[in-house]
């Protein structure tokens, strides 16, 4: 078989396991950067997204804020995990099964700026759309994107087969 014949095969038989995102903002910086992302995401499966969400990762969710909106944060805690507040006030809570909690990268932010579960709370698991795995900010700053070491070695078979820079680089929204 030819490489085209290949690669056309490969393409008309099996679904993508990866989308297109882009992020902007400096939620995710230095992760993301402070500019516009193209971000190589892999999906998550529906049948048990559980299994695949670790602490750690850099996920695509939606805004529990606004659906119509996504969000790219990292895991924080996942369920089981008792959660504690700097104010003496609040009392601390142990999240519910399939709960998670996400927090963006950008240290220098305030938690109302920063737009994560300090803000909104835990996030449900059913609401991550998937992993980001590589990220795109120009064409000289690209690279796989630091997630848990157990989700890096899960995601390299997938990303040495569906990433391509050329791709990205043509679909990057300057």
């Amino acid at each position: 078989m030819t490489d085209v014949m290949e690669s056309s095969f490969k393409n008309l038989f099996r679904e993508r396991m990866t989308c297109l995102h882009w992020d902007e903002g400096e939620e995710m910086a230095p992760t993301i950067g402070t500019q516009r992302g193209t971000l190589l995401v892999r999906k998550l499966p529906l049948a048990d997204p559980r299994c695949r969400v670790f602490v750690g990762d850099v996920m695509l969710l939606k805004d529990p804020q606004n659906t119509d909106n996504y969000l790219v944060r990292r895991v924080a805690a996942v369920e089981g995990y008792e959660m504690v507040s700097k104010d003496e006030k609040d009392e601390p809570f142990i999240l519910e099964k399939g709960q998670c909690w996400v927090l963006a990268d950008n240290e220098n932010l305030k938690a109302k700026e920063a737009n994560d579960s300090r803000t909104f709370g835990p996030v449900p698991i059913t609401d991550f759309v998937g992993r980001v795995i590589y990220c795109f900010r120009t064409a000289v700053d690209h690279g796989r994107v630091q997630n848990s070491h157990r989700s890096m070695k899960k995601d390299f078979a997938v990303l040495e087969v569906e990433l391509d820079v050329d791709d990205m680089a043509k679909n990057h929204k300057a």
